[in-house]
């Protein structure tokens, strides 16, 4: 019995000593393994914060108009991160106004493809395509935009959708969208201008003189939409208003055809 007593003892001890043995070599592995996770871990938000600034870069490139420089900038961070959305969906918009419209489509649907839900990333193919004379198709996706409840800029999306709208012919489904677009963003400008200009076009001149007075409070004013606003007013026989609003045209856009137009006193083209 002692015997017994004493070799269990000693297997024991050679038990406890094996598993010490083995479990420091674990957590040496463990430990060996989390600074090497830590490591990749590092150098994986290094690598992205690299690329994060090639595209901070290809952004202000691209707001300059310097579409080349912007698309190499681009390229470097598709290098470090082959999976970066947010570049395919940056180069497809530079594609899309460089009018290379096969580039721009393959790299919407590749954005598309690596983030589905994007909602801002459906809005600007939905949009593309309605340039592009496959307005229903765009209709879409900038349907899936308007319905995300996370989009947070649903205004742009119902403004698209309208102008789409508009391009198949159909003023009183624009109308819905445009509608719906002032109870999300009530101050949107494109929105109320465009609005206005359907309410013209149907000589509902008061409502139109409403929506676009929402405008007129912006300084940056484009040269139709100040033509518009005189239109109404020319309308709305209030020739003071009209002078004034010719005046902001001439100051701000002499060389365009709207003031041209002004000019010659041609307000019903």
């Amino acid at each position: 019995m002692k015997i017994f007593q004493m070799r269990y003892r000693f297997l024991t001890g050679v038990l406890i000593a094996f598993l010490a043995l083995t479990l420091s070599a674990c957590a040496s592995k463990r430990l060996e393994g989390e600074r090497q996770e830590d490591n990749i871990s590092a150098e994986k938000q290094e690598a992205q914060k690299r690329a994060a600034i090639r595209m901070q870069l290809a952004i202000g490139y691209y707001q300059q108009g310097q579409f080349k420089v912007a698309l190499e900038e681009i390229r470097q961070a598709l290098l470090i991160a082959p999976d970066m959305v947010d570049a395919f969906s940056l180069r497809a918009l530079i594609f899309m106004d460089m009018s290379e419209k096969q580039l721009a489509e393959e790299n919407f649907l590749h954005a598309l493809k690596l983030s589905p839900g994007n909602a801002d990333i459906s809005n600007n193919y939905g949009w593309f395509l309605c340039l592009n004379g496959r307005e229903k198709q765009g209709l879409v996706y900038l349907d899936k935009a308007i319905k995300d409840p996370n989009y947070s800029a649903p205004g742009k999306a119902l403004n698209n959708a309208g102008l789409c709208s508009l391009r198949l012919k159909d003023p009183a489904g624009a109308e819905r969208f445009f509608m719906q677009g002032l109870r999300e963003e009530p101050a949107n400008p494109a929105i109320n201008a465009n609005l206005a200009k359907i309410l013209f076009d149907r000589n509902e001149y008061t409502q139109a003189r409403f929506y676009i007075n929402r405008v007129l409070k912006y300084d940056v004013l484009a040269a139709d939409v100040l033509w518009l606003a005189i239109r109404i007013e020319k309308k709305m026989g209030d020739e003071a208003a009209v002078v004034s609003l010719g005046t902001q045209l001439r100051r701000r856009h002499p060389n365009s055809k709207e003031y041209s137009l002004y000019q010659r006193g041609v307000f019903d083209e």
